[in-house]
């Protein structure tokens, strides 16, 4: 059975994309953005990094927002992939698994708008094909699976499960017991709660958890 990890400050994780929405301010994933040992950029965000002391290792997209002046300075590691089909992070997600970083931290996910928040999330279950991948927030953290999966947790900790496809789910160690459900909408599942340290999810479809911080 897969195992998830909380994200704690002291993590130093290889490969960190940060996309173009809110810039982290939680101490979580703010320290995980500055102890990344591999960071790529979504063109969008390259200006997120003025005001740190953080430089890409790559910058991933169709470059329609970068400046002239971010154009010149960042050429050596600038990936331009112009197709509209993806948006800039699906591209950064598969640049980073072409490269065999198969362990992939999204930060900067949420925020500003709604529809770009709820897209980014939904696109976890494509990236599982891929790598393991998580997205962490200021406020918590989301992975999609697929198959039966254990999380580590905290007493009391808020859980929410998010189900894109209609299939059974099982779950152990959260004060709401979910036996053999099949959920027809994204809320049904949500705003659960862990009971001690460690939870179960058993599911065969795509299922996306979330735990609070």
């Amino acid at each position: 059975m897969k195992a998830y990890k909380l994200p704690n400050i002291d993590e130093e994780l290889e490969t960190v994309i940060l996309a173009n929405g809110e810039f982290p301010s939680n101490s979580i994933p703010l320290s995980i953005f500055n102890k990344s040992k591999y960071l790529v950029c979504c063109d969008g965000a390259i200006n997120h990094l003025s005001n740190t002391e953080k430089q890409p290792n790559a910058i991933i997209g169709d470059c329609d927002s970068l400046s002239e002046e971010n154009l010149l300075k960042y050429a050596d590691i600038i990936h331009r992939i112009s197709e509209q089909e993806t948006n800039d992070l699906t591209k950064a997600v598969h640049f980073c698994a072409r490269q065999n970083r198969r362990k992939i931290t999204i930060l900067g996910a949420t925020g500003k708008r709604e529809d770009h928040t709820i897209a980014n999330v939904s696109l976890l279950c494509e990236y599982m094909m891929v790598a393991d991948v998580e997205m962490i927030t200021d406020h918590g953290v989301f992975v999609a699976i697929d198959k039966p999966s254990v999380f580590s947790c905290f007493p009391k900790q808020q859980v929410s499960l998010f189900c894109i496809d209609r299939c059974s789910i099982t779950s152990h160690g959260l004060v709401y017991p979910i036996i053999d459900q099949i959920f027809t909408n994204w809320w049904q599942a949500t705003l659960n709660e862990a009971i001690e340290d460690e939870f179960t999810i058993e599911t065969t479809g795509r299922t996306i958890v979330y735990r609070a911080f």
